[in-house]
């Protein structure tokens, strides 16, 4: 099959256009719905025979993402595949791409993969950065600048949600952190004084037009996003439209295909700095699945597809919990787990469940998210803070 791919439209064969992705968790299965919305088949190469993608999936190759078998057959089944999650390897990526169209494509993943080539692509498309130092000897270690103390010590690869991570405040916390981390490569970020933290989601094509949903407002905890509010209250218009250009300033120059979410922070002094970014649909964006008339996942689908793309409308104000885990044992310690209270919170108005069908709930597990809409912002926030009560969330 040739791009687009036209949802309902069989081939020669009379087969059914059929998206693949790789990688099974929440992320994976959102696509599949958007994408079974539109009329494809799916397909979801993943190793976990149980995972929440695979299961509502018309394919599922349970098969390691460099299985050379498992790829083949998801290559045979797709017309096009995308990944979940950026930690599939991008080698996998890549052997995939000289099959079948694959977006986004293996070269802008591996930038995403490694914290240190991310700062640089960021420095590259002139999007700021906090000051930064890669470290990856003694060498590099001794080196590192006084100038970036307080830091924060990340691991160049495969950290996320906050793991692979430790506050410095000197040398020899540095030292101590280096080692803790097991003499990893790492970047050391210098800590910045925040106002706020916001992120923007852009969607690029085949054809180079780009779209962007609104500019989400984040709050963190222990380095996981627990909150997301849109509008972004505290994001000044003129800093919200710096962000949305400076994300599809990077798209453009990956050369991206997809969805992809540029995480920002929002300075003291008003500035503006690039944190991260992810190629792929991104918690703070589950909210557009009740807000706007497109949601991140159905760009995703359009992305992957060659179909074409138009500017989300936002129709109602939101605000998204993260549902962790930790909500199952609100004592940190119950046995059986507990089962929050579903029914008080559905008896909010407006409030829309995503349970992401894990058949576990451990602590720090994203197992859903709860998203609140209606017609006032005002309005949303208090039904919000209603539902934080009920889940024994803490308050915003």
């Amino acid at each position: 099959m040739t791009l687009p791919l036209l949802p309902g439209v069989r081939d020669a064969q009379g087969r059914v256009p059929t998206l693949g992705v790789l990688g099974g968790g929440q992320l994976g299965r959102m696509f599949v719905h958007a994408a079974q919305q539109l009329g494809f088949e799916t397909a979801v190469l993943d190793p976990d025979a149980a995972s929440p993608a695979g299961r509502v999936s018309h394919h599922h190759l349970p098969q390691a993402y460099l299985d050379a078998g498992g790829q083949a057959a998801l290559a045979a089944l797709a017309g096009a595949v995308t990944t979940e999650f950026e930690n599939v390897p991008a080698a996998a990526l890549q052997a995939l791409a000289a099959r079948v169209p694959v977006a986004p494509s293996a070269d802008a993943v591996a930038v995403c993969q490694h914290r240190a080539r991310e700062k640089a692509f960021f420095r590259q498309a002139g999007v700021p950065c906090a000051p930064f130092a890669s470290i990856a000897s003694a060498e590099d270690l001794a080196a590192v600048g006084d100038d970036l103390f307080p830091g924060l010590l990340k691991t160049a690869t495969l950290g996320y949600d906050g793991k692979g991570q430790c506050r410095v405040a000197s040398r020899g916390e540095l030292d101590t952190a280096w080692a803790a981390l097991g003499r990893a490569p790492c970047v050391l970020e210098r800590r910045l004084d925040l106002r706020v933290e916001c992120s923007a989601i852009v969607a690029r094509g085949h054809d180079g037009i780009c779209v962007h949903l609104p500019v989400q407002q984040n709050l963190h905890r222990d380095g996981i996003l627990a909150v997301t509010q849109v509008p972004a209250p505290d994001v000044p218009d003129d800093v919200a439209a710096q962000a949305v250009a400076a994300a599809m300033r990077i798209a453009q120059a990956l050369d991206y295909v997809g969805v992809l979410c540029v995480e920002f922070f929002l300075l003291a002094d008003g500035s503006l700095v690039a944190n991260e970014m992810a190629p792929r649909p991104h918690n703070s964006g589950h909210y557009s699945l009740d807000a706007c008339d497109l949601s991140q996942f159905d760009l995703q689908v359009r992305t992957l597809a060659g179909l074409p793309l138009r500017a989300p409308r936002l129709h109602s104000p939101a605000i998204m919990l993260n549902l962790l885990g930790d909500l199952w044992f609100p004592d940190g310690a119950s046995r059986p787990p507990r089962t929050p209270d579903w029914a008080g919170v559905l008896a909010l108005p407006g409030a829309r469940l995503h349970l992401y069908g894990k058949a576990e709930a451990r602590p720090g597990r994203k197992m859903g998210h709860l998203n609140l809409v209606g017609g006032d912002a005002a309005q949303v926030r208090e039904v919000a803070l209603q539902a934080c009560r009920l889940l024994g969330l803490p308050p915003f």
